[in-house]
């Protein structure tokens, strides 16, 4: 796959994902976040929550995930909206 095709498949599924009402399982989110934060190469700011145990895990997350390239977390960002949307309950 060429990554224009990936950027297309990534886009549908941001796309896909920021029009879904329902909340996602929190495992899921993370993962979400994770991806997309690599993918779009955005920089990592902890947020002001004031639940820290909340930015301690998007802060694991992206730990989790700081070895891949933008086109493989756009991959996995795919793999997990496609995964999710296909067998949910």
């Amino acid at each position: 796959m060429t990554s224009e095709e990936i950027d297309i498949e990534f886009t549908k599924s941001v796309a896909l994902v920021n029009t879904h009402n329902d909340p996602f399982p929190a495992d899921v989110l993370l993962k979400l976040y994770a991806y997309f934060k690599i993918a779009t190469n955005a920089p990592y700011k902890p947020s002001d929550s004031k639940e820290p145990l909340i930015t301690a895990f998007k802060t694991n997350a992206l730990f989790q995930t700081k070895h891949l390239t933008e086109d493989q977390a756009k991959l996995l960002y795919v793999e997990t909206a496609t995964h999710y949307f296909l067998y949910r309950k």
